[in-house]
């Protein structure tokens, strides 16, 4: 049996993870810096960083105890090594390679896209090529075509804001609170998603996104209101829908465009139910697997990157002395 131990510190959720073979978790321990970060209305590099110093060793502990897994047990260890904050990094990084020399096991650098992808494998083994993933968080509005096993090239991204986190600034705005995502779909619902018309950006474009457009819009839409506390519903509504409509055209384009099978959608605004709801409706009538990834997955989490590791574990075998030259892979292998 191979165990292993996975590692991931890129923002602000400090996670440890346990996993058998390639597909069981046995433990899967995040600990959240929300509370922290709700004061400045974002994540803050450097208290991050100390925060992940002063967690990440008590994690580990607990989470060993909850698999029921001992260090001298452990086959391998797998670390998100990029994107992310570089100083939220270095604490994952350097706790693995002090693990990975004191055990004398392997050590396996794992893109954190690569990571939200892999997540899948949570729910179906393997998948029909070509496929897309369209990876949305606050830092990343990604879509990743894979002609095959093991091949990711970046087709279309974000040009400014990720999907994420213009939902922060809106919300920071109507005074909602921190993090945005959650909060502005829960008000939504309340709320008409036709109270507004706000615009989608880059149309000309297929597949790159840009929503920096609409933050400005949905800003001075909220500043042109008598009393922009009367229609929060309804700004949230309009906003929610506009950035759904930005997701499902750009990514329903590269799925006609790759003739696509497989579509995965994972990162932290896959939680959101209204986004989720929208492109199961809009593709019915395709032949189009959908292949959403559950919200304790899709959030950051060392799970989806030991799930990386195991299955792509060749790869990054061959790139890991990249691990101490550099903390970030390219989308293309």
């Amino acid at each position: 049996m191979i165990y292993t131990l996975a590692i991931e510190t890129s923002c602000d959720d400090t996670s440890i993870a346990i996993i058998k073979d390639k597909r069981t978790i046995l433990s899967n321990i995040v600990s959240s810096q929300q509370k922290t970060h709700e004061n400045y209305g974002g994540v803050v590099p450097e208290v991050a960083s100390r925060l992940h110093a002063e967690t990440i060793h008590s994690l580990l502990e607990l989470s060993l105890t909850e698999s029921g897994i001992s260090l001298s047990q452990l086959s391998q260890i797998a670390v998100t090594v990029g994107p992310g904050l570089e100083g939220c990094l270095l604490v994952g990084i350097s706790v693995a390679k002090s693990l990975s020399y004191a055990l004398d096991i392997p050590i396996i650098p794992v893109n954190h896209i690569h990571g939200h992808i892999y997540a899948f494998t949570q729910y179906q083994q393997t998948l029909t090529y070509p496929a897309l993933a369209l990876i949305v968080s606050g830092g990343h509005t990604d879509l990743i075509l894979m002609e095959k096993e093991c091949s990711f090239k970046c087709c279309g991204r974000t040009r400014d804001d990720a999907a994420g986190e213009v939902f922060d600034k809106v919300s920071r705005h109507l005074s909602l609170g921190y993090p945005g995502g959650p909060i502005i779909e829960k008000t939504a619902k309340q709320g008409n998603m036709d109270a507004f018309k706000l615009p989608i950006a880059m149309k000309h474009s297929p597949f790159e996104f840009s929503f920096s457009g609409l933050k400005t819009a949905t800003i001075d839409c909220i500043k042109s209101l008598d009393n922009p506390h009367d229609h929060v519903a309804d700004i949230c509504a309009s906003f929610q829908k506009t950035v759904n409509e930005t997701l499902m055209l750009k990514t329903l384009t590269a799925c006609d465009h790759f003739k696509i099978n497989d579509l995965i959608i994972g990162g932290g605004v896959a939680s959101n139910q209204s986004l989720m709801t929208a492109f199961k409706d809009r593709i019915k009538s395709t032949n189009i697997n959908l292949i959403h990834i559950k919200p304790h997955l899709c959030t950051d989490n060392a799970a989806m990157i030991g799930l990386a590791a195991t299955h792509l574990g060749n790869l990054y075998q061959r790139k890991r002395s990249e691990i101490f030259v550099n903390s970030t892979f390219s989308y293309e292998h």
